[in-house]
């Protein structure tokens, strides 16, 4: 019998399949009380960035412990489960969605999408680049840089920044510049010819290293730096990292909710 072969369209549809994607969307927040529901363009900013993940995946859901952001999604036509409002991170929440989903769905899945919710308008290219990263052989966990187009990015505490090994893995994670350059001052004219990575806080998980990262107690390094992802490569788990060179737009703050506003989004 001659050999069947797919085409990379099918390939990608049966991947997508296999994954389900969660937004994790709490009401509280310090600098910005209530932003899953702020509106941007017209529409509440969960619901925009449901809209987007949709776009690729077939199931989508939010994870929320706030009953307002339930209903919210649920009467724009999206798909939402409460979950405890005692999670240490959005990694931990993502595990009670997946547990839930599948229950209520009556549906399994091999890898779970983290979609930041403060991201109304996330590229479809980022997340179909952590799909397809997330379901090649060996992979556990995946994540998207974007290659540093300035130094004042690099320098920015809040922008993290990763060092990958030849086969894009990451070494590490940290909010200060790395790697050191030690040929001198770094000027922007320089990076062209350095790969520089800022961190894009997408990732996506197999279901069995899930399990196992949400179990995992916080770790020194994670401690120093705040950056969660630490705790996994002190416990000896591998992260691959893709390149995705398009620009994100999060919200962080009332004046970034203002920014975004003003901007004339093309269909993404």
């Amino acid at each position: 019998m001659a050999e069947i072969v797919l085409p990379d369209f099918c390939i990608t549809f049966i991947a997508m399949e296999n994954i389900l994607a969660v937004i994790p969307s709490r009401y509280a927040s310090t600098r910005f009380p209530g932003k899953p529901l702020a509106l941007v363009h017209g529409v509440p900013m969960v619901v925009r960035t449901f809209r987007q993940a949709a776009k690729v995946f077939p199931d989508v859901c939010v994870a929320t412990d706030d009953e307002r952001i339930l209903k919210t999604v649920l009467d724009n036509g999206g798909r939402a489960v409460m979950t405890s409002a005692d999670h240490r991170s959005g990694t931990d929440r993502c595990l009670e969605a997946l547990h839930k989903y599948s229950r209520e769905s009556g549906k399994s899945f091999e890898g779970v999408i983290n979609v930041q919710g403060d991201e109304p308008f996330i590229s479809t290219l980022q997340l179909e680049t952590l799909a397809r990263t997330l379901m090649s052989d060996g992979v556990d966990i995946a994540t998207i840089v974007k290659r540093a187009e300035s130094v004042s990015d690099l320098e920015d505490a809040n922008r993290p920044k990763v060092v990958v090994d030849k086969d894009m893995n990451a070494l590490y994670f940290s909010r200060s510049l790395i790697p050191f350059h030690r040929g001198g001052n770094l000027t922007d004219d320089m990076l062209g010819d350095f790969p520089y990575y800022l961190h894009v806080g997408l990732y996506g998980y197999r279901h069995a290293a899930l399990e196992k990262i949400c179990a995992l107690e916080e770790s020194f390094l994670e401690k120093c730096e705040k950056l969660e992802q630490l705790r996994w490569l002190e416990n000896g788990l591998k992260i691959r990292v893709a390149e995705c060179n398009v620009q994100s737009f999060g919200v962080d703050t009332p004046e970034d909710l203002e920014r975004i506003n003003k901007m004339d989004f093309k269909e993404l």
